[in-house]
Order: C-alpha cells, then structure tokens, then sequence
C-alpha cells in the first residue's frame, strides 16, 4: 500500500511469525508472490517518473564498476532526470527575469541605411499643376542615413513589480532546484537499499538451499537403508525444489532492482556493477518530534519555495494593478543625413510621453481577477506543503520506532528458529519424528529471514525518509544511514 510517498509492504501477521503451521506458510508465499507481481506492475507504472529516469553518461566499459551509496547519489546529481529538469526549469525563470529586467533598462539600436528613391508626381496629385522647372517624375535619387537611437522608461509601476515578481520566482525555482536533490537522493538511496536487501535474499535463499539439500539427502539415505519411507523422500524433495524456485525468483529480484539503480543514475547502458555498501544495522536516536518539525519548517526547500511563489503570486498581482497608473517613457534619435556621408547634416528627434489608461475594456480587471486566483493558489499551496512537512515527520518518527521494534522481533524470532531447525533434524536423525516436522521448522526459518532482511530495509529506509522529512537528505544522508 502507498505509504505517503513511499510503497511499504504489509507488516507480517502473527500466524507467519515464529513456528507457522504449513498452511499459514503457504499463504504467506502466496502473499509474498503477490507482492511481488504488483511491485513490478507499479514499477512499470512509474516509468513515465523523471525520478527514476536518467540520461545515460556514455558508452559501458569492459571492467565492473564498484560503487557506494555515496558515488550512487553523485552519479545521480548528475544524470538523473529529475534533477536535469529541475535544473533548466531554474534557467528558465532566470531568463525570465532577464527579460522583466529589459523592460526597466535603456534600449539601443544602431544603424545605416542607403536610399534610392523615384517619385511619381502625378500619382500623387500633383500632376495636373504644371510648374516650370519641376518634372512630372522625380528622381531616381538617393540618400545615406546613420543613426542611432535610444528609448527609456523613466517609470512604470507594472515593470517594476513584474521584475520583482520575476526575480522572486528565480529564487523559488532555486529552492526548488534543491528539493529535488533531496528528492532524489531518497529515491537513490532507496534504490541502493533494494538491491542490498535483494542480495541478502539471495544469501539467505542459498542457505534454504543448502539445508534443503542436506535434508533431502538424509531422507534417501535413512530410505535406502530401510527406516524411513518414501513420503519423507518425496517431501524433502519438493521443499529442495521449492527452495530452488525461491532462490531463481531472488536472483531475478536482485538483478531488477540493479537495472533499477542503474537507471535512477544514469549509468552507462549496460554497465556491470557491484554494490561496495552493506549498510548493517545502525540505531538512531533523534531529536524530539518538535524539534524536528522547527528544523522541518526551517530547511524544507520545498516549503521555502512554495512560500516563495506565493510571494511572487503577490508581486504578480501588484503588477496588474499596476497597469492602472501612469506610465511615463521618453524616446529619442539622432543620426546623419545626405545624398553622401560627405554631404550629409545632423539629424534627430526626441520624444516625451505620460501614458495613463482610461479604458481597457476590463482587460486589467481581468488580469487583476486571474492574478488574485494565482495568489490564493500560491497560498494554498504553501500550507498544504506544511501540513505535509507535519505528517512527514511524525510519520517517519513512527516508522523509524516500528522499524526498531521490528527489527529487535526478527531477530530474536531467526534465533528461535534456527534452534527449531536445529532440534527437529536431531528428533529426525533419532528417528522420534517424521520429515513434516523438519520441513516446517525450514519453512519457519525461511519466514523468519525473510522477516528480518525486510526489517533491517525498513529501518534503513525510515532512517533516510527521516532524513528526507526534515530536508537534510542530501546533505546528510550517510550520517542518517550510519546512526549518527
């Protein structure tokens, strides 16, 4: 189920913990397979994320690439598209404001035009009138110009407020900017963290295996010698097989989650790699909920940027209203003028104007309502972001103490079957009980270690959505990771 932002798996019901009958165990696979098939259907749903997509950084090269959560997360600042995106939504707004700023300054212009030029008199009416000396048809004639000219706005409310306006929505644009790092080094880190919880499957799997296989071959061998039957060959046999199948699902698991990581930072296509991280159980004592929810409010560069644009949304409106007033521009040129530049004169022309509008036909009403609707929006916007920043928290607080706790059971829970497992191949080598018992003692085993792997996951990931929830992910994230 979604979980916030993130995909949390089911907490294990009490019939699959500790020495779970075969039925209740199947079920539990039955549970685990479905999982499974709707993780990878919301992953193929979650293509279209520009979080999870990157811009590859060239060719592969022939060596395996060993690489830490840390070279992970700077790969990913690099390529990934999200953070690409972001980057140039930040050069967009700095460009608008580049033009806001132009309406504010001089503009100037140069230039040089030649002229040729015949005038047909008598197309202009005056060719009815003859005058002597003067032809019917003038010219052709020609003229040189250099000039240069310039024009200013000496005020106009509406430009000022539309740079303000401009300029405040760069710096949103910025915050937002390092959000999205700190997004992103969440969505990394998770990544990196499913690969190392799918490789722990693999280890624990092959273990299964191993086991398995020894039971099997203690049943063929008490058969053949006569003191067991062919039911506990047969049942050891399919939990071999069983076993077997689990391990090939896992390796599957282990090389989609890489292809997964290797997507989210943008490695070369094809690119051999290894995780160099373990990651082991680390606690982590925070501070408390409300001292964690003041350095929320303060850090959160999602916050500060909707706060941000709800200021700009502001400025926005205080320039449609701005159009209301006078506007006042002055405008000149000055340039010279001749048959040739060696017979020309000086010439120019200079300008002053106040400009005040008296009726628009309710365009400016019209762009004031919009701009209203904009502010308000800005303002929603804004305290939603901080009633998330308080859920985001608390609920990370949450989780980071269930995923102690759950931690501390599975671990206990492994020992426990590991002596059960233990005890019941003893009873089954003395001949005091049959294989179901041992099968069931693997198969508690088996949920058990599946149990803690995704536990220590869980505890890791609460770490840094922690991280994340109080906006210091990026900065922080391996001191979050570690324990610190």
């Amino acid at each position: 189920m979604q979980h916030g932002n993130k995909l949390m798996l089911p907490r294990p019901s009490s019939e699959s913990v500790g020495f779970s009958n075969g039925r209740a165990l199947g079920i539990d696979r039955l549970c685990t397979l479905m999982l499974l098939v709707l993780a990878t259907t919301a992953s193929w749903a979650q293509v279209v994320s520009p979080n999870l997509g990157s811009v590859p950084s060239g060719p592969a090269t022939s060596e395996v690439l060993r690489l830490t959560l840390s070279e992970a997360i700077s790969r990913a600042m690099r390529y990934n598209l999200g953070v690409i995106e972001s980057d140039e939504n930040t050069r967009s707004a700095r460009g608008q404001r580049l033009i806001a700023l132009s309406n504010l300054l001089p503009q100037v212009s140069a230039g040089i035009n030649e002229n040729v030029d015949q005038v047909n008199f008598t197309a202009l009416g005056l060719g009815a009138v003859k005058i002597p000396g003067i032809p019917a048809v003038a010219g052709p004639f020609s003229y040189s110009t250099a000039s240069a000219s310039l024009s200013q706005t000496l005020f106009s409310y509406e430009s000022i407020q539309r740079f303000r306006a401009a300029r405040t929505a760069e710096q949103a644009a910025q915050l937002s900017y390092k959000d999205t790092l700190d997004v992103i080094t969440l969505t990394v880190g998770n990544a990196y963290l499913q690969v190392i919880e799918a490789r722990s499957r693999i280890e624990a799997e092959q273990a299964q295996v191993q086991n398995a296989k020894a039971l099997y071959d203690q049943a063929v061998d008490e058969f053949q010698a006569g003191t067991s039957p062919r039911i506990d060959v047969t049942r050891t046999e399919v939990q071999l097989h069983t076993e077997q199948y689990n391990l090939s699902v896992a390796r599957n698991n282990f090389e989609v989650a890489k292809l997964s990581l290797g997507r989210a930072i943008g490695l070369p296509l094809g690119q051999a790699f290894q995780i160099a991280d373990q990651l082991p159980y680390a606690d982590l004592n925070p501070s408390t909920v409300e001292d964690a929810l003041k350095m929320a409010y303060n850090s959160r560069s999602d916050f500060r940027s909707a706060l941000g644009s709800a200021k700009s949304a502001e400025q926005a409106l205080s320039a449609a209203k701005g159009q209301r007033f006078p506007v006042v521009a002055v405008n000149g040129d000055y340039g010279d003028q001749g048959p040739t530049f060696g017979q020309s004169h000086g010439i120019f022309s200079f300008q002053a104007a106040v400009n005040l509008p008296i009726f628009t036909g309710g365009r400016i009403k019209g762009d004031i309502t919009q701009a209203e609707a904009a502010v308000r929006q800005r303002k929603a916007e804004a305290e939603n972001i901080r009633g998330q920043i308080d859920y985001d928290v608390r609920t990370a607080f949450l989780d980071l103490n269930a995923a102690k706790e759950q931690v501390d059971v599975a671990h206990q829970n492994v020992d426990l079957a590991n002596d059960n497992v233990t005890r019941s191949k003893e009873r089954f080598a003395a001949g005091v009980t049959d294989s179901v018992e041992v099968v069931q003692s693997e198969q508690s085993l088996a949920s058990a270690n599946d149990q803690y792997i995704t536990s220590l996951y869980t505890h890791n990931f609460a770490k840094l959505a922690l991280a994340r929830a109080l906006g210091v992910a990026r900065t922080n994230f391996s001191q979050y990771l570690g324990g610190r």
